[in-house]
């Protein structure tokens, strides 16, 4: 078939829509085609050529890079091309803590200033454990198709509802502390291909830079609202769909607040990490790494001097995006820890459809623990 006479259609598409989008479209749209399966390659194929207008040679003689030069890193962008170079006759990579602090450095002058909050001392101190396990922005699901309709305006839609939600259930605490938990899948791609970190193929809405902006956003909104309640401690879980984008998304968001003296944060790229607080000890993981009954001893391991300090402990999950609860018990060595999967507010898209990954609850859950007594409550604000 000519692809040809589709061309103009498609670039033009590509600026809001991936290449699943656009191939839907380009069938809704002209149904007497005769369209191969391999359209959404095909398209690619197309964009991928296009950006590639303007030669290699052409575009480095443009921006004047001299192999011969003591550089080790460039990035060239015209309106036409943005490459990345690597001259190996450079000097050695800069180490990626040293970019970082420099990096944090940088934005000290830029993030904004924020006066402490000093707060009244509180009788019978609780902590809030928030947690919007799996959102998936850039997530697409047709109704049409699995019934259910998902997409980053929804997907932002129910971070926003959800976490109202929960406030204003929990109203009736006195809360000394938050625990905001990002990261677990919040960005659905983590490739400019649309595929996750280990490169399977995504239906997505919108573009990547796109999604990873409104994700930002979203979270120090969110961020800034927990602060009118109580001092918030961030915790990034690393996830499998934006192991990359994740971090650096958590990374910007610390950056961001590095001004403000009520807010800590814990965004390394550990994949399991854990908080005291009180007689509590609480774990974070994404769920996709170690085996649920590892969890324990390597919580006991891992954190000798909290479990030791300790009375109640859990281990919050993610990635499965239903509810699943475990209680272990080992004997006089330990008292016990909860293991508990989270559930998602997102949708089951075409993949998950075909394979029968359907119909459980969809939602956002919370977690109160008392500083004394441990986990005292739990919340769920619910999606139809």
């Amino acid at each position: 078939m000519d692809w040809s006479k589709y061309k103009d259609e498609i670039i033009e598409l590509s600026k809001t829509q991936g290449s699943p989008r656009i191939f839907k479209h380009l069938k809704d749209n002209y149904p007497d085609e005769d369209w191969p399966r391999s359209g959404e390659r095909k398209i690619r194929k197309i964009l991928s050529r296009e950006v590639r207008n303007n030669t290699f040679d052409d575009v480095l003689e443009e921006g004047k890079f001299d192999p011969h030069n003591n550089w080790s890193y460039g990035w060239l962008k015209t309106k036409d091309a943005s490459i990345f170079i690597k001259n190996q006759n450079g000097e050695d990579r800069i180490p990626f803590e040293e970019l970082r602090e420099d990096f944090i450095s940088e934005m000290k002058s830029y993030s904004p200033s924020f006066k402490k909050i000093k707060r009244g001392k509180i009788n019978d101190p609780h902590c809030l454990v928030l947690d919007i396990a799996d959102l998936h922005i850039g997530k697409y699901a047709s109704e049409s198709e699995t019934g259910e309709e998902y997409n980053s305006d929804i997907a932002i839609q129910r971070a926003l509802e959800g976490v109202a939600g929960i406030l204003e259930k929990t109203s009736g605490f006195p809360f000394d502390q938050i625990v905001f938990v990002i990261g677990n899948d919040v960005l659905h791609v983590d490739t400019p291909r649309n595929t996750t970190t280990k490169g399977t193929h995504q239906d997505v809405d919108g573009m990547w830079y796109e999604n990873y902006v409104r994700a930002r956003k979203l979270y120090i909104g969110i961020i800034e609202s927990l602060l009118e309640i109580a001092d918030v401690h961030v915790v990034h879980c690393p996830s499998n769909h934006d192991y990359v984008t994740g971090f650096m998304l958590a990374d910007s968001v610390a950056s961001f607040f590095s001004k403000c003296k009520n807010i800590t944060f814990n965004v390394s790229m550990a994949h399991r990490k854990y908080y005291k607080y009180g007689s509590n000890l609480m774990g974070f993981s994404h769920g996709d790494g170690s085996k649920m009954e590892q969890l324990p001893m390597l919580m006991a391991n891992e954190s000798k001097k909290l479990w030791s300090e300790t009375d109640f402990r859990y281990i919050y999950l993610h990635h499965i995006h239903h509810k699943d609860q475990v209680k272990f018990r080992s004997g006089k060595d330990y008292h016990g820890v909860t293991v508990e999967y989270l559930r998602s507010p997102s949708a089951s898209d075409s993949w998950h459809h075909i394979h029968g990954f359907q119909h459980a609850p969809k939602g956002i859950e919370a977690f109160v623990h008392h500083k004394e007594f441990g986990q005292v409550s739990r919340i769920s604000h619910l999606f139809k």
